[in-house]
């Protein structure tokens, strides 16, 4: 069992951590026909709009409610209340998604009360769903955010409890951890697919943020999970989530309609994949297709030629909590040892982190500790510390800027466990090999120009 330790720097050096406004808005940019709004001032909005286009590289709709030193003091009901029609009456999307920020959040703003006199106000806005989420910076990270939005999305829009004999037995609800790519949010729908189910993914970055050329422009989310998909939730036959951080939506969803739900801590690896393909067949009642045993076969096969990359190297990883622990979990079971794992925020979970000590801190404590390791993994601002140390980098979570094809990397489920074992192993082998010529004379051994592959 890991030991969970704090960082003692007075302030950050290198951030690792993104603030949950940041998270609740991205979980709305898997909505269709949805602008997220975040009630604070123009600065936090364009700092997340900046990430977020550089990640996707894609247009970003995210609107801001501007508040300014006044409005701060007197209170931001008007601010929020023009926003609101401004975006109905330019982008007509159909639903906004509010997101509370620190400086609201710090006022003491009764947000709820607001939306109730808006709503009293301006009957234009009655075609138009209103979800609200307090994601005040100070309280969590990105996970946090997100997985307050997926849950504010089900209390508030999803319809209660169906009928008896309403269910349908062939639907599945799967509720999307933070740390899917859209790659992977298709991929898990793919492998529900091959057991004859059909998947309602919440939220959908698969359709709104997979790097499609849309046939036609509108100011809101082109893609994703339709509000009619949404409030049909609860006649799902089972709910199925990842990471701890998306159980509370889980709940939330059963509270309201009854759905059960099963949890995994993570989809990557051999036996957390054969751990969804035993669920889904025991709801199907069909076994896995021949084609999902051919890649479980091809990934063993995988596991086994790429244990000799992995076998006794040292790896430093940051992510966010779940993700540190799928990506830890993942590493171990390869052969590789963690020899430092940093994460954003403290977490009764990350107790199950297969290594001797996680810290909550920043990118500066993850170079100190990662001296001598073999491998940097954790997302593209790690870059010039993987520089520094002169190991390579490998660029998982939230944001990578300096790669393509980021949001369609897949690492979850038999194909794409194999394809990270692929990823990884090249890497290290490439390392053994610029460092052996190296030593051997026969080239320069250049640290910043290793880590960027």
């Amino acid at each position: 069992m890991a030991r969970i330790v704090h960082s003692t720097k007075a302030c950050s050096t290198n951030p690792l951590k993104h603030s949950a406004p940041l998270g609740g808005a991205l979980a709305f940019m898997g909505l269709d026909g949805c602008m997220p709004l975040l009630h604070g001032s123009q600065g936090c909005t364009a700092f997340a709009l900046v990430l977020m286009v550089r990640h996707y590289r894609e247009s970003i709709p995210l609107q801001t409610t501007a508040m300014n030193e006044i409005t701060t003091v007197l209170g931001g009901l008007d601010n929020l209340e023009q926003a609101l029609v401004n975006i109905r009456e330019r982008a007509h999307p159909r639903v906004i998604g509010i997101l509370t920020t620190g400086l609201t959040e710090t006022r003491g703003e009764d947000f709820a009360g607001d939306l109730r006199i808006i709503r009293q106000r301006r009957p234009e806005l009655a075609d138009t769903a209103l979800v609200l989420v307090s994601t005040p910076d100070f309280a969590g990270g990105l996970q946090e955010g997100w997985g307050k939005a997926v849950t504010a999305m089900i209390e508030q829009l999803v319809d209660t409890r169906p009928h008896h004999g309403e269910r349908d037995p062939g639907q599945v609800a799967v509720l999307a951890p933070s740390h899917f790519t859209p790659g992977d949010v298709e991929e898990l729908r793919d492998i529900i697919a091959a057991f004859g189910l059909r998947s309602i993914m919440l939220p959908d970055l698969s359709t709104s943020l997979d790097g499609h050329v849309p046939e036609r422009w509108i100011g809101a989310t082109l893609g994703g999970t339709s509000l009619d998909d949404i409030r049909a939730l609860g006649r799902s036959a089972l709910t199925i989530t990842v990471g701890e951080h998306m159980r509370w939506a889980a709940e939330a969803l059963k509270r309201k309609t009854g759905v059960p739900y099963h949890l995994f801590d993570r989809l990557t690896g051999l036996q957390a994949s054969d751990a969804l393909i035993a669920t889904l067949a025991r709801l199907s009642g069909r076994p896995a297709p021949d084609h999902l045993r051919r890649q479980r076969s091809r990934l063993v096969d995988a596991m086994l030629d790429g244990h000799f990359a992995f076998g006794g190297r040292r790896v430093a990883v940051a992510a966010e909590p779940d993700h540190l622990l799928a990506l830890c979990s993942w590493l171990t079971e390869m052969g590789a040892e963690v020899a430092c794992a940093v994460t954003t925020v403290h977490l009764s979970m990350l107790a199950g982190v297969p290594t001797d000590e996680v810290l909550v801190g920043d990118l500066g404590d993850l170079e100190e500790r990662a001296e001598g390791c073999d491998l940097l993994v954790t997302h593209a601002h790690g870059r010039q510390a993987a520089g520094r140390l002169g190991i390579p980098l490998y660029r998982v979570g939230f944001p990578i800027f300096d790669r393509l094809g980021a949001a369609l990397q897949v690492s979850i489920g038999y194909r794409g466990t194999r394809q990270s074992i692929f990823d990884v192993a090249n890497l290290l082998m490439d390392s053994d090999e610029r460092l052996h010529h190296h030593g051997n004379g026969a080239i320069r051994h250049d640290d910043a120009a290793l880590a960027t592959h």
